[in-house]
C-alpha cells in the first residue's frame, strides 16, 4: 500500500468506527481486524501504519467527528505531511486544499468534565489517553512471581500489586512458556488490586456477580488456593462461555458458572441469599477508567446511557448485598472515573443499607467518599473505584 492508500484505508475504518459508536456496534479493534481480514494484500507494515492513523484520530477527538475524512483532516491541521497525502492518487483520499478544523482541545468530552470525580484534576487528563502497559498477574496456583520473572526477563514487578508483572514493550505473551503453563494471566494492575481487596481465602463461599469472561474469577480462585465455592455469574452468555478454557489452563476447578436472565437475577441466585462470605459486584459502567486502552469509548457514552448504567449499578449493589451472610463482605467496583458511578453510588448505598463501610485493604488510590479511586495519572493503573462493606453480625 502507498502512504496515501494507508490514509484512505484509515478513513474507511474510521467511518465504520464512528457508525459503530453511534449504534453500540463493534469496538475499534474489531473493526480494524475485520477490515484487514478481507484485504490480504496489506502487509504488516501497512496494517501497523493504518492502525496508527486510526488511533491517532480517535485519541485526538474527544467527541465523534462527522466522518473518517473529517477526523483525519482535523489531525492534519497540525501535520503538513499528513495533509500532503490527501493527493487524489490511485487508492488515496481525494485532494484537500487545506486541513480541516482541528478537534476540540482536551482529552475529556466537555459534557463529562463536571462529572469527573473531584480528585481527577486537569493535570491528570493527558494520562487518561496515555499508552497503557501490558500487565500480567502471576497465578499462585502455578508458581511464584520470581518464577514468572525468570521466564520473562524483560518484565518488571508492578509497584502496587504483589502479583503483578509489567512489560513496557508489547510481546506475544501467548507464545511464552509462562503463559502456556498457566503461570501468568493478562490483567491490569488495578484489576489485580481489586481482586486482592476482596480478601478471598481458602474454604470460603465467594460470588463474582458480574464475572464476564472470568479475569477476576481466576484471581479470586488463586487467592482461595482452589478450595471452597466460587460462583461466577453473568447475563452475557458469550462472555461467560469464554471462561472454561481459561479455568483449565489456570488449574482452577472450584468455579461454578451460572448464566442469569436479565431482570430475574434474584430468583436465579435465591439459593445463595444470606450465605456468601464475599460478594464482588464489578458492575457494568462507562469505562472512563479504560480510555487509554479503548479511546473510542468517549464516542459511545451518552447521558442517557450513563443514566441507565447508574440505575443498573444500584440494582446490582442491592442484589449483591442480599447474598452476603452476617459478617460477610460486599465489594463494589467500576472501571470509572465519574463521581456518580463511584463515590455517589457508594454513598447512596451506605445511606440505604445496614452494611458498614470499611476501607479496602489495598496499596494505592485516593479516598473518594467511602471508597478508593485509582487512576492512570496517580497510580499507573486503569481507573478503578472500589468500595467495601461488612454485613452486621
Amino acid at each position: 500500500m502507498t502512504p496515501a492508500a494507508r490514509v484512505q484505508a484509515a478513513i474507511e475504518i474510521l467511518d465504520e468506527v464512528i457508525a459503530a459508536a453511534g449504534r453500540g456496534g463493534a469496538a475499534a479493534d474489531t473493526v480494524v481486524s475485520r477490515y484487514f481480514s478481507t484485504r490480504r494484500y496489506a502487509g504488516s507494515k501497512d496494517r501497523r501504519a493504518v492502525r496508527d492513523h486510526v488511533y491517532r484520530a480517535i485519541r485526538a477527538w474527544p467527541e465523534p467527528p462527522a466522518s473518517g475524512r473529517e477526523a483525519l483532516l482535523g489531525v492534519a491541521a497540525g501535520d503538513p505531511a499528513l495533509l500532503a497525502l490527501f493527493d487524489g492518487s490511485p487508492h488515496g483520499p481525494a485532494p484537500a486544499p487545506e486541513a480541516g478544523a482541528a478537534p476540540a482541545a482536551g482529552e475529556v468530552p466537555a459534557w463529562l468534565i463536571p462529572r469527573l470525580d473531584p480528585v481527577v484534576g486537569p493535570d491528570e487528563w493527558p494520562s487518561l489517553l496515555g499508552r497503557a502497559p501490558l500487565d500480567l498477574r502471576v497465578n499462585r496456583l502455578r508458581g511464584t512471581r520470581d518464577e514468572a520473572l525468570a521466564g520473562l526477563p524483560e518484565a518488571a514487578p508492578t509497584p502496587l500489586s504483589p502479583l503483578g508483572l509489567r512489560l513496557s514493550d508489547r510481546i506475544r505473551v501467548e507464545e511464552e512458556p509462562v503463559w502456556n503453563s498457566g503461570l501468568v494471566e493478562i490483567q491490569d494492575e488495578g484489576s489485580q488490586l481489586l481482586s486482592l481487596a476482596c480478601t478471598a481465602a481458602p474454604g470460603l463461599t465467594v460470588v463474582d456477580l458480574c464475572a464476564g469472561a472470568g479475569g477476576k474469577t481466576l484471581a479470586l480462585a488463586a487467592e482461595m488456593a482452589n478450595e471452597g465455592r466460587l460462583l461466577a455469574s453473568d447475563t452475557d452468555r458469550a462472555r461467560l462461555s469464554r471462561m472454561p478454557p481459561r479455568l483449565a489452563r489456570a488449574g482452577v476447578d472450584i468455579v461454578e458458572t451460572r448464566l442469569l436472565d436479565p431482570g430475574r437475577e434474584r430468583e436465579a441466585l435465591a439459593d445463595l441469599a444470606g450465605g456468601a462470605d464475599i460478594v464482588l459486584v464489578d458492575a457494568p459502567c462507562s469505562g472512563t477508567g479504560t480510555w487509554r486502552r479503548n479511546p473510542e469509548l468517549r464516542w459511545r457514552l451518552t447521558a442517557r446511557r450513563l443514566e441507565q448504567l447508574v440505575k443498573t449499578q444500584a440494582y446490582l449493589i442491592d442484589l449483591g448485598a442480599e447474598l452476603v451472610r452476617p459478617g460477610g463482605i460486599l465489594i463494589y467496583a467500576v472501571c470509572s472515573l465519574l463521581a456518580e458511578e463511584g463515590r455517589a453510588q457508594a454513598d447512596a448505598f451506605s445511606d440505604r443499607s445496614a452494611l458498614v463501610p470499611e476501607s479496602a485493604p489495598i496499596t494505592g488510590g485516593r479516598v473518594a467518599g467511602p471508597g478508593l479511586l485509582l487512576t492512570p495519572g496517580h497510580d499507573g493503573t486503569d481507573g478503578f473505584f472500589v468500595a467495601r462493606w461488612r454485613a452486621p453480625c
